[in-house]
């Protein structure tokens, strides 16, 4: 099944997506509330429909049937997915508290899952002009160049990235507890961009002890797995097994991306 996706036409599908995002990103608009209290505009919804339409003319085009998992989408029951092979895991737009604040961090993430793990993914910033994408056994790129851009050892400081909407106190307890001989520095910045800085070699380590959702990380995951580093569970202070996708509840645990040795 892989080897018939093209990564090339899922990033062109995001960035098609970007363009409608950037269109009303653009203008003024309007902020609904879900029942969880999460922002949506009609950017989230503008950008499901064109991934959702884009993913079925690609299906149709490689002769292939992939299930589809978006944040916008409709919800579906773990009985009607527990067996899914390969599927689709996507957020139209990851990181809509920065979409609101009009600073340019936010994503499209498309990720394509295969028994439980990312094995494709493209995080797509179209603020910024930058994009990531992966593909298993290809490696990992940023706009072309192959990751990660930068090893431990051509960074002065030892650099942490944190949320800048979700910073907790168990977040400044874990950066307090490292141990290292460089000055500690602190890099905040929203969505799945986080996850893409360690992949990139831009920092050190990522705790993320506060929650996220599948679609949240998914793609930037295979980014992360691309670029020879992992995500692994953070629970009660012990690094543990690599994170997993299409579990029965969707939340993911708390998590540290880093290069860890198995």
């Amino acid at each position: 099944m892989l080897e018939k996706i093209n990564v090339e036409d899922i990033v062109a599908l995001a960035k098609k997506a970007g363009e409608a995002i950037m269109d009303i990103y653009q203008k003024d608009f309007e902020v609904e509330f879900k029942a969880d209290q999460s922002p949506l505009t009609e950017a989230d919804t503008a950008a499901h429909k064109i991934i959702e339409q884009g993913l079925k003319e690609l299906d149709q085009k490689n002769d292939i049937a992939i299930p589809l998992m978006s944040e916008e989408g409709k919800n579906i029951p773990y009985q009607d997915r527990k067996d899914w092979d390969y599927f689709w895991m996507v957020d139209p737009v990851d990181g809509t508290k920065e979409f609101i604040k009009k600073n340019g961090e936010f994503t499209v993430n498309i990720a394509l899952i295969n028994q439980g793990m990312p094995v494709l993914g493209v995080v797509y910033a179209p603020a910024l002009g930058q994009v990531y994408w992966a593909k298993q056994g290809e490696g990992a790129f940023k706009d072309g160049q192959r990751l990660p851009l930068k090893q431990a050892e051509q960074r002065e400081n030892y650099k942490i990235v944190a949320s800048r909407s979700h910073m907790s106190d168990e977040t400044q307890q874990f950066i307090d507890a490292i141990e290292t001989d460089k000055a500690k520095e602190l890099v905040s910045i929203g969505s799945s961009l986080k996850i893409c800085l360690i992949a990139e070699g831009e920092a050190d380590v990522y705790p993320r002890i506060a929650p996220t959702m599948e679609w949240d990380t998914a793609a930037a995951h295979a980014v992360v797995l691309e670029s020879g580093m992992n995500m692994h569970r953070y629970e009660a202070g012990v690094v543990s097994s690599q994170l997993a996708y299409n579990k029965q509840n969707l939340l993911n645990p708390f998590f540290v991306v880093a290069t860890f040795t198995d």
